[in-house]
């Protein structure tokens, strides 16, 4: 059995305390932004597309800053967190986990989008409906960004 694997970019967007998540249409979960990152595009770019796609936010990545820059190499913002999720038993997702902060709570997804989106604060992140890996990690984006 061949099992595929597709990079994925996936952000925990906080304001306030809270952090965004969206019902999957299809998944019929509650799931931060994110996505497929597109052939030749930077994974913390995906992010950041992803982000505008499914909310209409403009974001701010929280990262370390990159210490090598030079003629042959750059670095870039790296995730918080890497994943290797079992989407079906033939096929996965190297998901690749950001945080990013908002500045406002106001959501306009585009078109074909999931629109129904909500805040989360730390304690509605506990309800029964948050898989655990999603529980988690918006508890750490919420503990790691304050604005």
């Amino acid at each position: 059995m061949e099992i595929t694997r597709h990079f994925t970019a996936t952000t925990f967007v906080v304001y306030q305390g809270k952090t965004l998540l969206h019902m999957h249409r299809s998944l019929k979960m509650w799931l931060p932004p994110g996505g497929h990152i597109d052939r030749d595009e930077l994974p913390h770019l995906a992010a950041i597309r992803e982000v505008k796609e499914e909310t209409g936010l403009e974001v701010e990545l929280i990262f370390e800053a990159p210490a090598i820059h030079s003629e042959n190499a750059q670095e870039i913002p790296g995730p918080r967190h890497l994943l290797l999720e079992n989407i079906n038993p033939f096929h996965q997702h190297i998901d690749m986990i950001y945080f990013a902060r908002a500045n406002t709570y106001d959501v306009t997804p585009e078109d074909g989008e999931s629109s129904e989106l909500r805040w989360f604060s730390p304690a509605e992140l506990e309800g029964k409906e948050i898989e655990l890996d999603i529980r988690v990690l918006g508890l750490e984006a919420i503990r790691t960004i304050k604005n």
